[in-house]
């Protein structure tokens, strides 16, 4: 399986007493898939993993690779603090058929290099499947460091790293140390995946690519036609977007732009906050925007 493209970092679609929604579950995937996705990437940040329970997530996931059925690839975080917990999860998760498994670095207690590197072989020794690494030091306050991605590279069925610290040195080094190695990164800041793919990046997993799919599909496949012009205009224009985002914690305002966009995925899970009808104004200005892009 190669790991590389745009990759949704889809969220999860709710009712309205917060249980999954699965007519708007494929409803969702229907359209991302329809509009050229590489991949779809459930359960992470933006998919409220912590708000979810295992046995939850697992029927999430059982629910999106039915719908995808193998069209596009499906990554699945499986990420927790506890190491065993997560290869529960993450098995859980190749039963019912992901492609990938993703994990975020542990997070509530400050780890170091040699704890990590031991976190992520033992999971990776007893997980059948592709595992991609998953940077996102700002909420885990583990950043995955050069030394741990130059070690952990080398573990046969470790594939990858998503970079979400939005360090662009931090990503281009990863890059540069694992460039001879069976092992690829992928941006996880919606504001640099131009820049990511200019210098050895093989895709992103975009949250914005919810709702601006067509527009976040046109950096990358513009970029590999060659057309940095065109790939440049379509990342500088999710820019908007990605300003309304911050008047709540992710992924309060995505979903709400969708919900308002005619895609009713729900609100946030508590304690997440959902925006006001002040914060609704400035999301329609927002989609009036984009009015004929989306």
């Amino acid at each position: 399986m190669k790991i590389e493209g745009m990759i949704t970092a889809m969220v999860t679609p709710f009712r309205a007493d917060y249980t999954i929604n699965e007519e708007m579950t494929k409803e969702l995937i229907e359209k991302l898939i329809a509009d050229g996705v590489d991949g779809i990437f459930i359960l992470g940040t933006n998919g409220e993993f912590q708000s979810l329970s295992d046995e939850e997530k697992v029927s999430f996931c059982r629910l999106v690779v039915d719908i995808v059925d193998k069209r596009v690839a499906v990554y699945a975080g499986a990420g927790s603090c506890g190491t065993k917990l997560s290869i529960d999860l993450a098995n859980k998760m190749n039963d019912v058929g992901v492609d990938a498994v993703s994990l975020i670095a542990p997070y509530f207690q400050k780890l170091s290099d040699k704890e990590l590197i031991a976190h992520y072989k033992t999971i990776a020794e007893n997980v059948d499947l592709p595992i991609l690494l998953y940077n996102i030091p700002s909420l885990t306050g583990n950043p995955i460091s050069l030394e741990v991605v130059k070690e952990l590279s080398d573990v046969k069925n470790i594939k990858g790293i998503k970079d979400s610290s939005g360090d662009f040195d931090n990503m281009k080094a990863y890059i540069e140390v694992t460039k001879e190695k069976d092992f690829i990164v992928l941006a996880g800041s919606d504001s640099m995946i131009l820049k990511a793919l200019q210098a050895g990046a093989t895709g992103a997993v975009a949250a914005t690519s919810n709702l601006l799919t067509k527009i976040d599909v046109a950096i990358y496949q513009n970029y590999l036609k060659g057309d940095i012009e065109a790939a440049q205009k379509a990342q500088l224009d999710i820019e908007t977007l990605r300003g309304v985002n911050k008047l709540k914690i992710q992924p309060a305002v995505l979903k709400r732009s969708l919900v308002l966009s005619g895609l009713n995925v729900g609100e946030v899970r508590l304690p997440l906050e959902t925006p006001t009808k002040e914060d609704d104004k400035k999301i329609q200005e927002m989609l009036d925007y984009y009015k004929g892009k989306l």
